[in-house]
């Protein structure tokens, strides 16, 4: 005779919610794959680099890859440090992916590009002062500046790298090379979850060097770092210049191919917080698991997204926003890549939308604005905006309703 657990009302509800906030992660972390993860691998498009079909495969591995090893850091700030006073509870996280999840799916249906950072940032805002938490002005400021300088940012290193790689008096065996040694010496120094490190969770190239010398000093600077840059730089410099060398416009293309491979990695470890985020508290306070469960998660979500949907925000921001070489395009994820890496070391959830398309309009600006369609970059900013303000106040209001409606906090 079979004996029946009868199981408590009250851990039935708060394993429902479990579910559904997982299901709300994985939506948004799919909405991301499809949409904010797209963008690094445009340019490569639009200069007929690489197949919509074959970027859309490579973005969702490395963006995945990035996901797990630097996601950490901006999901902290998404989960604990938007609101004081309130800890999100499972139904707070549920309502607010589900809210910056819907801007993102009408984002890639629409062919407008929603900024997932604006969306999530306000839906948790929005479902925190619901919860009667405190507004955290600090980060805001922090977050908010960032932001504001992300488009002068991208776009004018945008436009100032590709004024360079147009001038005559540099060669491109040396002026794409020089590129190439910049963003491997700042490889170098990314950090990464897979690389220990005896202060924090995550370590460097080149802090693993040091670690291993002793870590060295003189006058305040440590040689093993610098040391590790330069062989990183002098690496990719060398890798890049025999092909250019072989080939101008192959070794060129190659180049880009690297850099839209680059982006999209760190385009996953950006993004993914955006996600897990809300479930910061539910998974690491109130289930005691480990942070790399959640990230597994999001990179699941990520990978399934930029496989099924990202095709067709390739098209629309490779075709649409401007017809660039592939000289422009370089000058367009540089920028990108740079950006990226300082929002993860920062742990600012930012707009990859925003930093690329920025960097495309700037690529684009130096050789005039004939290929750049004015109406497309007001109605996005527009949508920009829009994203931020109405998010926080649906965030606010739906959690009211189903707080209401259900019962439950």
């Amino acid at each position: 005779m079979l004996a029946l657990t009868v199981v408590p009302a009250a851990t039935l509800t708060f394993w429902t919610f479990v579910g559904l906030a997982t299901i709300a992660c994985l939506f948004m972390a799919w909405s991301l794959g499809a949409n904010s993860n797209s963008p690094p691998f445009a340019p490569a498009i639009g200069a007929n680099a690489v197949s919509t079909l074959r970027a859309a495969f490579l973005i969702g591995i490395l963006a995945a890859a990035g996901a797990v090893t630097q996601g950490g850091s901006i999901s902290e700030t998404v989960g604990a440090e938007l609101i004081r006073g309130a800890m999100i509870t499972p139904l707070a996280a549920t309502t607010g992916l589900l809210v910056a999840a819907t801007f993102m799916s009408f984002g890639v249906y629409s062919g407008y590009p929603v900024p997932a950072a604006f969306a999530t940032t306000g839906a948790m805002v929005g479902v925190g002062l619901s919860l009667g938490g405190d507004p955290a002005f600090g980060t805001y400021r922090r977050i908010v500046t960032f932001w504001v300088l992300v488009p002068p940012s991208s776009g004018g290193i945008a436009f100032l790298t590709a004024k360079l790689l147009r001038r005559d008096d540099i060669p491109e065996t040396v002026g794409v090379p020089v590129l190439a040694a910049v963003v491997a010496g700042i490889l170098a120094n990314i950090r990464l979850g897979v690389i220990p490190h005896p202060a924090r969770s995550q370590g460097s190239v080149a802090e693993l060097v040091s670690h291993a010398l002793g870590s060295p000093t003189v006058l305040g600077v440590d040689p093993s770092v610098v040391g590790a840059t330069a062989a990183f730089a002098g690496l990719g410099f060398q890798f890049i210049r025999r092909k250019v060398v072989a080939s101008v416009e192959r070794g060129i293309r190659s180049f880009l191919l690297v850099l839209g491979g680059i982006v999209a990695f760190s385009s996953g470890g950006s993004q993914v917080g955006l996600a897990t985020g809300p479930l910061e508290a539910l998974y690491g306070t109130e289930l005691g698991l480990p942070s790399v469960v959640l990230l597994v998660i999001g990179a699941s979500g990520i990978l399934a997204g930029a496989w099924m949907g990202a095709p067709r925000l390739l098209q629309a921001t490779s075709r649409e926003y401007a017809q660039l070489g592939v000289r422009r395009s370089i000058a367009a994820l540089v920028p990108g890549f740079v950006i990226a890496q300082a929002a993860i070391a920062l742990g600012i959830p930012i707009s990859f939308n925003n930093i690329i398309i920025s960097g495309v309009i700037g690529g684009g600006l130096a050789a005039g604005s004939a290929g750049v369609s004015r109406r497309k970059i007001g109605v996005t900013v527009l949508f920009w905006v829009l994203t931020l303000v109405t998010s926080i106040g649906i965030g606010f209001g739906l959690y009211r309703l189903l707080s209401s409606l259900l019962g439950t906090s």
